[in-house]
């Protein structure tokens, strides 16, 4: 049996040391150094309102760092007191807060990566329960005679024999190292999207190549640690060739098809576009689909080819400007040469109507109750509504015209009944 770990015969040996005098004071210094690691992980918490990563969380103990610094002292307080105290408490509480790290470890990496997956509480429960009794295994000593056992257990692969040990670490290794390529992927995507205003998208689109890469290099490290034979995907990435030609066809066009659209630029996050009779704002561009968010809050999930292959208005491409209009008619006899100049000078007035361009009134039709007018201004700001400035135009000209004493024409009906038989 490897040094460290308690073996069954040894539990009552543990039951008694725990009982000695010197547990006391390893419990004492135990307690200290999870003290000093709350203490550093408070002072480098901060303010609450601060922008949270995954070494620190809404309370000094829910991110990494707490974690992190307590496993450090008590691995140092151990080495320290080896050689004068018989090492009991902290021989227990060395694996309990390693199991301690790795779950917050791989729960924080998840929540940062993928912070709208309903996936990720599922894992976190996973990987909390696999954690912890792993631990309890290795404490009790269980774990390394499973890990015996499992050697034991092997089959041919190929030219080589496999074990369920080596599958096993191999498993844990690949694991890790997928969540370690994620936790670096999703630090640098913070980075490069921190502050972006103007360039937001071809952040977005490095951010995407980045995690990309850095996923599929972790998948390579992983499948080498797991002990795959790399020239066997070979065979595999023909396969996975073939699906992509037939059933993955969509999908990969998908995924070009948001790279096209970062690189070009045709479309923005922040954009206000009108797709398959669908208008609204694009808030966020993936490597598969775009969000775009109208204004009354529903939400439409566009595939990127849908953006490539059919026709996109795009009110924010090259002008953020939008013309909007709005029809009212006067009745006939109305002096439109004095009143016309009265409409405009009111629309200028309404807040978030442009003065240059500035607005203007058109009569555009000579309608059966009256003259039609057509009020034309414009608006920068689409992305804050149009039917609320729309509105507030029309309120302005009907408080215009009930002052000048213009009458709005409106039809007329007369209900005569039959003459009595």
């Amino acid at each position: 049996m490897a040094k460290g770990h308690l073996t069954a015969d040894e539990l009552g040996r543990l039951g008694t040391a725990l009982l000695q005098p010197s547990a006391l004071i390893e419990v004492a210094v135990l307690a200290a150094c999870v003290g000093a690691a709350w203490l550093l992980a408070r002072a480098a918490h901060g303010p609450s309102d601060r922008p949270r990563s995954i070494w620190l969380g809404r309370r000094p103990v829910d991110g990494l760092l707490f974690p992190l610094l307590a496993l450090l002292f008590a691995l140092l307080a151990r080495w320290g007191l080896a050689p004068v105290l018989p090492i009991v408490v902290l021989r227990i509480a060395v694996p309990v807060l390693l199991a301690l790290l790795v779950v917050r470890f791989t729960v924080r990496v998840l929540r940062a990566a993928f912070p709208s997956s309903t996936m990720v509480r599922a894992v976190e429960r996973w990987v909390s329960w696999i954690a912890w009794v792993a631990m309890v295994l290795w404490v009790l000593g269980v774990l390394p005679l499973l890990l015996q056992e499992m050697e034991q257990l092997s089959w041919a692969f190929g030219g080589s024999r496999v074990s369920l040990r080596d599958v096993l670490e191999g498993t844990v290794a690949a694991v890790v190292t997928l969540v370690g390529a994620l936790w670096l992927s999703s630090a640098l995507e913070q980075k490069l999207l921190a502050g972006a205003t103007d360039n937001l998208s071809v952040r977005k689109m490095a951010a995407n190549a980045l995690r990309a890469v850095l996923l599929f290099l972790g998948l390579i490290f992983a499948l080498t640690a797991a002990g795959i034979d790399l020239t066997a995907l070979g065979v595999l990435g023909g396969a996975l060739g073939v699906g992509i030609g037939f059933g993955l066809q969509k999908l990969a066009a998908n995924y070009v098809s948001g790279f096209v659209i970062l690189a070009e630029r045709s479309m923005r996050i922040g954009d206000i576009v009108r797709v398959d009779n669908f208008e609204g704002r694009i808030t966020d561009i993936t490597t598969r689909y775009t969000v775009i968010r109208a204004l009354n809050g529903r939400e439409s999930i566009v595939p990127n080819e849908l953006l490539i292959t059919s026709r996109v208005e795009n009110s924010s491409l090259a002008d953020p400007k939008v013309l909007i209009s709005t029809i009212v008619q006067v009745a006939y006899g109305t002096d439109l040469d004095r009143l016309m100049p009265h409409l405009v000078g009111v629309v200028r007035g309404v807040p978030r109507v442009l003065d240059d361009p500035g607005p203007a009134v058109q009569l555009s039709n000579f309608a059966a109750d009256g003259l039609e007018l057509t009020v034309l201004f414009w608006i920068s700001d689409p992305e804050n509504g149009q039917g609320n400035v729309r509105s507030a135009v029309n309120l302005a000209i009907l408080r215009e015209l009930n002052a000048a004493g213009v009458e709005i024409p409106y039809p007329q009906r007369v209900v005569r009944g039959l003459p009595a038989g």
